[in-house]
């Protein structure tokens, strides 16, 4: 009001339009009226565009002046009429509330969409115009308080009613789910949406699949530019999830397939509607995510309908599982409202957030079509609803029932009529208390300008524009009234739209259904989307259960809720959860192998190689398990590795326990027994000292056997191949001093030979001290630069961690057997070269035959240590050590042994000297 008498001031102010403003009359008139309107009188006006009709419009000619013309009988949807009906309601309980706008009262404006673009731009001109005419900006003997419009069900009707009032800064609370542009508040300041953010469905949508794990779903949409968007923001989403698009439909108008159904006869000859229909029905996909404008679930309805007819099949018969996006209503046209609901048995569907308001059904029941006031909805809704006809009515049927007026609107199927308070009827009746409130807030913040509004208008006089004066008393009058209040034109402007805009931005109330309503920076609401369950009924009726939501403001991890347990399934699913996979799961144990030329979701199933495992379904790539973990036989955990080392306990560690002492007990009694008989020739023949020493290196091998039994310890690792390596070092020298001294001992009892000064004891105990102490100093050098150390291995057996010692250094340890290897053969040589000598004196042959068995055993140990792990590793050392020892034993002192004890008689030096 104020914008327009500020432009009114400026109008009248131009001296140009002094000799034009004599002939201006209100003669006005518009070549094309609907009856489809509703008005009520008020101090503010709020308008609205309904969707409650639809028409296809004939094609502009450009022979003739344009015209709207009708082709087609009149298109609509019975329930939407509720959009209407909860408007009157909000405006109906803030006029009967004396604390709310005291003094003012609000009125209304209603017109239809008509989904048609012409028709749209029409009627928003209309609410622009101060009457029935199209004549914006004018004032013909009406006055027109427009301060807000609410409006449209959808994007596209949305656009166009924001292209013309944002011209006139006029606010607009659309409720339609999709925004109609990218960034809408940067292009559209005066655009709100009594509708949370679309991306909240889109996540929404996402997680619901996720939650039942459906990775193979079909998307239907209408060809055009909200499908497209649909697909571009919904696809990328599903992808990154994991979920897989198997079908996407991209479906024609209504009128096309309309046109296809009246003329059964040429249906063959629609191909692409016959090929849509059948990929609908396409057995593998159980899940569509529909994209829910009301033309694209009319489009649905004719493609099972279509279907239904050339297969020959009932649509109960029918089992998928329907995604619906927020716009679904559950509503039918007239010219569908016979169609079986019951194919969308089960559906599931995003819903703006709404609660039950109090009153509403009461207030429906008292709607009389006999006194319509003024109401151009209601008598066809009744008639459409109900199938009947007034007894005025202009359309005439035989048969047809007439209409009594005292129907009741609970006896309507759900598709046609709920008498709860629907998602969209609940986003106009929070937007008809938003715009309220906003208004109540910028009375109530200006006292000047509510005093303007409590007179409801300025007193200007009456006199008609071909008056002389006209001009003049005009402006005259309203700058008296403004000098009056203190108030200037801009001031009445800063007063305007933009105050009721700014309120807007910051509106913040609870609604009396106790829910709190608020618009964020982008101008569209705080608030989630509800999950609805629909089970349908033979009789048409429809029950709608709230089985979740999306809310983005609950707290993290709670956002999405869903109870699976409250859930109707189609019967088709035999009521359980509808699986939808391209293939079917791949088990742990296996991972999934991409098929060729087919989604990301369609794959084979291949075994975890070796070593490797998966303990979740469908894992791309099979995993390794931890160091001290293997994979079990199945591949879909893994276990626990287990130590191995040689134990004590252990039937193996038992037996080599037993061995060395027992060989050890040999040794020892060998050695009392050589003690005891010390004197006699045998053991005196042969250097008694370094058989003693031979037979105590001997005994401390096969005691340090023991060392590598057992977990390694720090000091077990420094003991075990430093003490096998000297302690057999000084055995082997023991072995080559002797054979050496009885060499020398023959060649020293030949005439003139020089060799008797190198016999004795010297030369013996030189030999075995000075091959003793290079290996040592081999071993001192290892123990200083590199040591051995308890170590774990964890890659050489994959069931087993080996407890070992590790050498340190390779080279070392190889340097101490290659040494011990040098010592054998030199001794060896040596023996073999004395064997021939007298027998009463030589044990050449016996020590030949003991280093033979020496070296044969530690050259066979050397692959089979390398070609074993763990326990059986040390094993194999232990048995070398023990075989090789023994063979020494038995066979240098078993002989003399065998002499000592059981032929005594051979042990005199007399015997020993007729031999020789």
């Amino acid at each position: 009001m104020i914008a327009m008498l500020l432009l009114l001031i400026i109008w009248l102010r131009n001296p140009e339009n002094d000799s034009k403003a004599q002939s201006v009359a209100c003669t006005i008139t518009d070549p094309f009226q609907l009856a489809h309107k509703y008005y009520q009188a008020g101090d503010l006006i709020i308008g609205a565009i309904a969707t409650q009709y639809g028409y296809m419009v004939d094609e502009i000619s450009f022979s003739e002046h344009p015209k709207t013309t009708f082709i087609n009988e009149l298109l609509t949807y019975p329930k939407n009429y509720q959009h209407v009906l909860s408007l009157i309601f909000a405006l109906k309980e803030l006029n009967e509330n004396p604390k709310f706008l005291p003094n003012i009262s609000l009125g209304f404006y209603i017109y239809d969409s008509y989904t048609n673009a012409r028709m749209i731009h029409q009627n928003t001109l209309k609410l622009l115009s101060s009457s029935e005419k199209i004549v914006p900006n004018f004032k013909c003997d009406k006055q027109n308080n427009l301060v807000a419009v609410i409006g449209g069900l959808d994007s596209e009707i949305s656009l166009q009613m924001a292209t013309l009032l944002s011209i006139y800064r006029i606010p607009q609370i659309a409720y339609c789910v999709l925004a109609p542009l990218v960034g809408v508040k940067n292009h559209l300041p005066y655009f709100y949406r009594m509708v949370p953010n679309e991306q909240h469905q889109y996540r929404g949508i996402v997680q619901l699949l996720q939650h039942f794990q459906w990775t193979w779903v079909g998307i239907i949409t209408l060809d055009d530019d909200n499908g497209e968007i649909f697909l571009k923001t919904l696809v990328p989403k599903l992808s990154e999830r994991g979920i897989c698009t198997a079908h996407i439909a991209k479906l024609p108008c209504a009128s096309q397939i309309i046109e296809a159904v009246q003329s059964f006869q040429n249906l063959e000859s629609e191909e692409p509607i016959l090929a849509t229909a059948i990929s609908l029905m396409n057995a593998k996909v159980k899940i569509f995510l529909i994209n829910a404008e009301p033309l694209t679930t009319a489009a649905v309805k004719w493609f099972l309908y279509i279907y239904t007819v050339l297969e020959d099949v009932p649509l109960t018969s029918i089992g998928k599982l329907w995604i619906m996006t927020a716009q679904w209503e559950f509503s039918s046209d007239n010219m569908q409202s016979s169609f079986d609901v019951q194919v969308f048995h089960g559906a599931l569907s995003f819903a703006i957030h709404f609660t039950e308001v109090l009153g509403f059904p009461t207030f429906l029941e008292s709607i009389d079509p006999n006194s319509s006031n003024g109401d151009g909805f209601l008598r066809i809704f009744w008639e459409q609803a109900f199938r009947c006809l007034f007894s005025d009515s202009d359309v005439v049927t035989e048969g047809q029932e007439l209409c009594s007026g005292q129907e009741k609107l609970e006896s309507l199927p759900g598709v046609l009529f709920e008498m709860g308070m629907t998602g969209q009827s609940y986003s106009i009746y929070n937007a008809v208390h938003a715009i309220a409130h906003a208004l109540h807030e910028v009375i109530s913040s200006r006292p000047k300008l509510r005093s303007i509004m409590g007179n409801g208008r300025l007193d200007l006089p009456s006199l008609q524009p071909w008056q002389d004066d006209f001009h003049s008393s005009w402006i005259q009058t309203i700058e008296a009234k403004m000098a009056t209040l203190g108030l200037s034109t801009l001031t009445l402007l800063s007063m305007g739209y933009d105050q009721l805009l700014s309120s807007l931005k910051s509106i913040s109330f609870n609604n009396s259904a106790g829910d709190t309503v608020s618009f964020d920076e982008k101008g569209e609401l705080v608030a989630g989307f509800d999950i609805i369950n629909w089970v349908t009924f033979p009789n048409q009726s429809l029950l709608r259960v709230k089985v979740g939501r999306m809310d983005p403001q609950a707290l993290p991890g709670r956002e999405f809720i869903i109870n699976e347990e409250d859930i109707t399934w189609h019967s088709t699913f035999n009521e359980l959860v509808p699986i939808a996979v391209c293939s079917d799961q791949c088990l742990p144990g296996y991972r999934t192998e991409k098929m060729e030329r087919e989604p990301f979701c369609c794959h084979y199933c291949v075994p975890c190689p070796n070593g490797r495992i998966s303990d979740r379904n469908d894992m791309d790539d099979c995993f390794k398990c931890p160091e001290d973990q293997y994979p079990n036989r199945n591949k879909d955990q893994c276990l626990p590795k287990m130590s191995n080392f040689l134990s004590f306990a252990e039937p193996l560690g038992i037996i080599l326990i037993f061995l060395a002492l027992s060989f050890s007990l040999i040794t020892a009694l060998v050695l009392g027994v050589f003690i005891k008989n010390q004197n006699t020739p045998i053991v005196k023949a042969n250097n008694r000292g370094l058989t003693y020493c031979l037979l105590i290196s001997l005994l401390l091998c096969f005691l340090c056997s023991l060392l590598f039994i057992g977990r390694p310890q720090a000091v077990t690792c420094y003991l075990r191949q430093t003490a096998f390596g000297i302690i057999f070092s000084v055995a082997v020298s023991c072995i080559l001093a002797k054979t050496i001294t009885v060499i020398l001992a023959f060649m020293a009892t030949r005439p003139g030979t020089r060799m008797r000064k190198w016999v004795g004891k010297r030369l013996a105990s030189s030999i075995v001290l000075s091959c003793s102490l290079v290996q040592a100093s081999i071993c001192a050098m290892w123990l200083s630069t590199a040591p051995p150390f308890p170590d774990l291995d964890m890659h050489s057996l994959p069931e087993e961690i080996i407890v070992e010692c590790n050498e340190g250094s390779v080279r070392m340890f190889y340097c101490v057997l290659g040494y011990l290897g040098f010592l054998a053969i030199v001794s060896f040589t040596v023996a073999f070269y004395g064997r021939k000598l007298p027998d009463s004196f030589n044990e050449a042959k016996f020590i030949t035959f003991s280093m033979l068995i020496f070296c044969s055993v530690w050259l066979s140990f050397i692959p089979s240590y390398l070609s074993t792990k763990g326990k059986y590793m040390v094993a194999v050392e232990i048995f070398s050590i023990l075989a090789s020892s023994s063979g020494l034993l038995s066979s240098i002192f078993f002989p003399k042994c065998y002499i000592i004890i059981r032929r005594p008689q051979l042990n005199t030096k007399n015997q020993l000297i007729r031999k020789n």
